[in-house]
């Protein structure tokens, strides 16, 4: 089994003495709930790349553990190639964090949350807040779980206007689409650069919005025979790419 992973702050002390003591929320779930022991193999990460293998060397109390940084060191590690980046339309209750957390476990690079048209949920003021706080503290678990140490990152809430801008700078970009003429699986992809999906919400991308992202250079593709839901169909279409550009193998 791979060691399990642990978020940390700042690692210039880590990597001037050779040690890392994990405490706050980390190190309470590190020893009172994973009862790590001396001896045992962890990952520490920044979640933006840098990390360090290390070998508990002791626990504190309920909250406190002492890391022993490997002869490694501290290391970086690159961003992937080529990004991948889905636009994910807001879905109703908690199928937003579900949708996060499986295309972090997929290997998203960031997931920019958007306010479709068609969206019944509306993120406004506190509440909307509060909604993208849950999408990163669930990008945060979720990139943990999977053994990331390059979290994806879970952008500001996006206007049309704000996405299709995104769509224009991308090296490559799709609408996902029930009536989409072309299969995603089949479309000509970059090996390189920036690639962007949209997904909207369960009533559809509208008219208006079509228009506007085809205007940026997004044409709808679909994905197969099925209609996937808005929480499920970035991460199939993510996997798809992730495969076909050579980041799985």
């Amino acid at each position: 089994m791979t060691a399990p992973v642990f978020v940390v702050e700042d690692f210039r002390d880590a990597a001037a003495v050779g040690r890392y003591v994990l405490d706050g929320p980390e190190g309470r779930h590190a020893v009172s709930v994973k009862r790590l022991r001396a001896g045992e193999d962890v990952v520490l990460t920044d979640g933006a790349g840098r990390w360090a293998r290390g070998v508990v060397a002791d626990t504190e109390g309920k909250d406190r553990l002492v890391v022993s940084i490997g002869d490694g060191g501290v290391r970086e590690e690159p961003a992937e190639a080529p990004r991948i980046t889905v636009v994910q339309a807001l879905p109703k209750g908690d199928r937003g964090e579900l949708a996060v957390e499986t295309m972090t476990e997929t290997g998203v690079d960031a997931v920019v949350p958007w306010a479709a048209a068609r969206c019944i949920t509306q993120w406004k003021g506190e509440r909307g807040q509060k909604a993208l706080s849950k999408w990163r503290a669930t990008a945060r678990e979720a990139g943990k779980q999977s053994r990331r140490v390059r979290f994806p990152e879970i952008a500001e809430p996006a206007t049309t206007k704000q996405v299709a801008a995104l769509l224009a700078a991308a090296d490559f970009a799709a609408v996902l689409h029930e009536e989409g003429s072309e299969p995603l699986a089949t479309a000509e992809l970059p090996t390189a650069g920036h690639l962007v999906l949209v997904v909207g919400p369960e009533g559809g991308v509208s008219p208006d919005e079509l228009a506007a992202f085809a205007q940026a250079g997004a044409g709808p593709y679909r994905l197969g025979r099925s209609v996937l839901r808005t929480s499920t169909a970035g991460t199939a279409a993510a996997a798809l790419l992730l495969g076909r550009t050579g980041r799985w193998s």
